[in-house]
């Protein structure tokens, strides 16, 4: 691979981290799984791709998310955001609030509509994307920061691009059924470890959640290669807990398909993605810690969990589907086409989100929830019957 070189300080770092991943092999008798890996890659303190100093959005990071693409991203949120409030509490909860900028155009949008607010939390786990949402933010007092769920709440829970950086599991197909792809290390001849992969056999409960989402390994070609979600199948279950005695809905935005297309034959080798400054490549052992590692999300197996742990689904779209039905060309509209330099812009943002060659087909939004109902516009662009 031909990426940019990172600086002396930014590869101690990961060189740091790599020991240190190392270290927990050792101590596991040679083999950790890989979702132990991606989370040690991600969210190990101080070192981790998240909770390090890297900057991660923008064109000095390695990523562009929907909300750094057009305020009307956020906007189109908060129409039904407002609807969902009115039926719960005037509460929101984020997830992963990457610059703090869906927060903040959500919290403009909703002002502009009269729906007042008592609390923004943010939970997010990046000290460096923290400190810059509260530099964002700071005009906004109802938004605070938290560590952890609260203990009941009623309102909207927001997440978009959280899904697909929870830690997930790799298997593999043979003739003798599924087994999982570990992550081993050898030395190289400067003495740092040179992560691999390593079969191994499913533990139990591996082995229950793979026959859930993915199904027999018999029905796949040998050597067909997959992810398993039991991290982000948790954090469904956990949503429902959250609302305890409570009414809301959780907005949950990412690219990723339903079983049928996420276990597609064709898929044979998997979804897992890196990005390194918008650079993007496959190979997860590149400089850990300096590179987020993504996989799609299987849709089903979150609707299913939301579903055992007590919630409703209640929608699952495309994105193009749910923000046309939220009424972001309406939003559009507001900045006068007359107006070429401010209309321009946005309008090629649009393009951008609702575009099936572009965000608008790849990503989904699934939203699950308790004692609400979805504005008649959002019920009418479900297809939660796809998954």
């Amino acid at each position: 691979m031909s990426l940019p070189i990172p600086d002396p300080d930014a590869l101690a770092a990961s060189q740091a981290l790599q020991r240190a991943i190392a270290a927990e092999i050792d101590a596991a008798g040679g083999l950790i799984s890989f979702a132990r890996f991606m989370e040690q890659a991600l969210y190990c303190p101080r070192l981790g791709y998240y909770s390090g100093g890297s900057a991660k959005l923008g064109q000095a990071g390695d990523f562009t998310t929907a909300p750094e693409l057009s305020p009307l991203f956020g906007a189109a949120l908060a129409q039904v955001a407002a609807d969902i409030m009115a039926q719960s509490g005037p509460h929101v909860l984020e997830f992963g609030a990457g610059s703090g900028k869906l927060a903040r155009d959500v919290l403009s949008e909703l002002a502009r509509l009269g729906a007042h607010v008592d609390s923004y939390t943010i939970i997010d786990l990046s000290g460096e994307l923290r400190a810059r949402q509260q530099a964002l933010l700071a005009e906004f007092p109802m938004v605070r920061w938290a560590d952890a769920l609260p203990a009941d709440f009623s309102g909207v829970v927001l997440a978009n691009e959280v899904l697909d950086a929870m830690p997930v599991q790799i298997v593999r197909a043979t003739p003798d059924g599924w087994r999982e792809l570990a992550v081993g290390y050898a030395a190289d001849a400067d003495g740092l470890p040179r992560f691999g992969w390593q079969e191994r056999a499913l533990t139990p409960a591996l082995a229950a959640r793979t026959l859930a989402q993915a199904g027999p390994a018999a029905q796949f070609e040998p050597g067909y290669t997959t992810e398993i979600h039991p991290v982000g199948a948790a954090f469904m279950a956990a949503l429902a807990p959250l609302f305890g005695s409570g009414k809301g809905a959780a907005l949950l935005f990412d690219y990723g398909f339903p079983a049928h297309e996420y276990y597609h034959p064709q898929r044979h080798g998997g979804t897992l993605m890196c990005h390194y400054r918008h650079h993007a490549h496959p190979d997860p052992f590149y400089l850990p810690g300096l590179q987020d590692i993504t996989a799609h999300v299987d849709f089903t197996a979150m609707a299913l969990a939301a579903q055992d742990a007590g919630l409703d689904v209640l929608a699952y779209a495309d994105q193009a589907g749910f923000l046309l039905a939220a009424g972001i060309g309406d939003l559009l509209l507001r900045t006068d086409p007359n107006d070429v330099r401010a209309y321009m812009p946005q309008a090629n943002a649009l393009q951008k989100l609702i575009s099936p060659a572009e965000m608008g087909e790849l990503f989904k939004v699934l939203v699950v929830g308790r004692g609400v109902s979805l504005p008649p516009a959002i019920a009418r662009a479900d297809r939660s019957f796809r998954l």
